[in-house]
Order: C-alpha cells, then structure tokens, then sequence
C-alpha cells in the first residue's frame, strides 16, 4: 500500500478533537450564560459543572492512549507495513474513537463507554503486534 491511507484514519481523529474543542466551547459558554459559573472560574479550572466537565474529560482522553496511535501508524509508514491489515486496524481504533468519545459526552454510562474503550485498546495492541511481526519478518 505504502501510499497515504494510513494517515486518513489519522485526520478523522484530528477531526473529532476539534469537534470536542468545539462541543467544549459550546457548553462552557452555555454554563456561563446561565451563571452557572464565571467565565474567570474557566482560567484556574475551578469548579467545572458536570455538562462541560465530562467534555474536557473527553478531549484529555484524545490524548492518553490516542499517542500511542500516532506513533504506531507513523511507524507503520515509516516500515511500509501500512498495508490493508494496518488501516483496516487504524480505522477500527478511530470508529471506536467516536463511539467511546459520543458515549462520554452523552450518557457518560460505563457498561457502554468501557467495553468500546477495551475494544480500541486491543485493536491497537493489534496494531503495535503488526508492526512487531512486519519487521521481524523484514
């Protein structure tokens, strides 16, 4: 494959940061309209109501286990090991991604959110084997 599939799975997990900045924007300002907080409370991080908390939650989790994805797809493009199997995988990782992230931010309920969280962890345990397994064999 070697060309640049491996990179778009990479660009809808872009996408989906920005949308929890923009998602994170929207209820802040909300909660500042309905005095809820005041917008100098945002500054320090003090007492962030629950509706745009679990939002920024969300978009600190984009960068835990998310790096881990990066490095391995940039790695798999570095080997040529960017083939079918490994964007096949990498686009598993960033649906479940979306799943994990609309859960948080919706329902935030965890019989939902942490299975889809185990599942995008195997996968890109998944992903990490592959690239084990192709440069042994190179």
């Amino acid at each position: 494959m070697t060309g640049y599939q491996i990179f778009w799975p990479l660009l809808a997990h872009v996408a989906l940061v920005y949308g929890l900045y923009a998602l994170l924007g929207v209820r802040r300002a909300k909660m500042v309209r309905a005095g809820s907080i005041a917008k100098s409370d945002y500054r320090e991080n003090r007492g962030e109501p629950a509706e745009s908390l679990i939002v920024k939650n969300c978009l600190a989790n984009q960068f835990e286990l998310p790096v881990l994805f990066y490095a391995c797809s940039i790695l798999l493009y570095i080997t040529e090991a960017d083939n079918l199997i490994s964007v096949v995988l990498a686009w598993a990782f960033v649906a479940l991604r979306y799943a994990h992230a609309a859960i948080h931010v919706t329902s935030n309920d965890m019989r939902y959110r942490s299975p889809i969280f185990a599942a995008g962890y195997i996968i890109l345990a998944a992903m990490w084997v592959w690239l084990a397994a192709w440069m042994g064999m190179s």
